[in-house]
């Protein structure tokens, strides 16, 4: 059972990398964290070993799923003041080459699931004045190329949209943000797909990205942020 008197904080896309560090960030700063992410078993074995994450595995890009599961995040935890979408989908195809389904599939787990968690946690952060939105994003939400024909429109869109959430909640106490992640993440498959022999300076840390999204939840009402741009010092842009 979660404390009470603690501040709570949803993550979606709970997996080995960000999510987990994100988890860890607010878990260590006195939140009880909602973990969400369809592998139920890795969630039970975070939950086990991390104070105050509590496993909600859902899917998603199925809003009937993502519903219940919001209420039962509410029923067990409380209210959120930090949503913090990290889920992705993403394929990496030519448009003549990819599956035109893909185009949709990614957009309910990068747009349309953030929409959901927006319109169902909103009405009490205004009610508190309060709160925090938050996604993690990449470049392709500034840039399409051949390759991500089916996945850039969709990071667009959900970037987009927290512009518009940003815009229309911002001046009623709600801080919405973007954070463009531009760099690979040291996970292990990213090493090996990446190539294991680039330096550790070459990625991005989960546990720095972590520490930037906390640092932006924080952020005083005086000095909000929206587009935020992380990378490491050597990348080039």
């Amino acid at each position: 059972m979660s404390n009470s008197w603690k501040k709570i904080c949803l993550v979606t896309g709970v997996g080995e990398g960000t999510g987990l560090a994100t988890v860890k960030q607010f878990a260590s700063k006195n939140y009880s964290v909602a973990m969400l992410s369809r592998d139920e078993a890795r969630l039970k074995e975070y939950e086990d070993n991390i104070e105050d994450a509590y496993s909600f595995p859902c899917d998603i890009a199925d809003p009937d799923a993502l519903q219940q599961t919001i209420a039962r995040v509410q029923s067990r935890l409380g209210k959120p003041s930090v949503i913090v979408h990290n889920a992705v989908r993403a394929t990496f195809d030519t448009l003549l080459e990819g599956d035109p389904d893909d185009l949709e599939s990614n957009f309910r787990v990068n747009t349309t699931a953030l929409m959901h968690l927006a319109r169902a946690f909103l009405p009490d952060m205004l009610a508190d004045q309060q709160g925090a939105i938050i996604a993690t994003g990449n470049t392709a939400a500034f840039r399409g190329v051949p390759s991500y024909a089916l996945f850039a429109p969709t990071k667009a869109a959900q970037r987009v949209l927290l512009e518009s959430l940003a815009r229309e909640f911002g001046p009623k106490g709600i801080h919405v943000a973007y954070i463009n992640i531009d760099a690979v993440i040291d996970v292990p498959w990213t090493r090996d797909r990446f190539a294991a022999d680039k330096p550790d300076d070459f990625f991005i840390s989960p546990e720095s990205i972590a520490s930037e999204i906390f640092y932006i939840s924080q952020q005083p009402k005086d000095a909000w942020s929206f587009n935020v741009e992380i990378r490491p010092f050597a990348e080039k842009w």
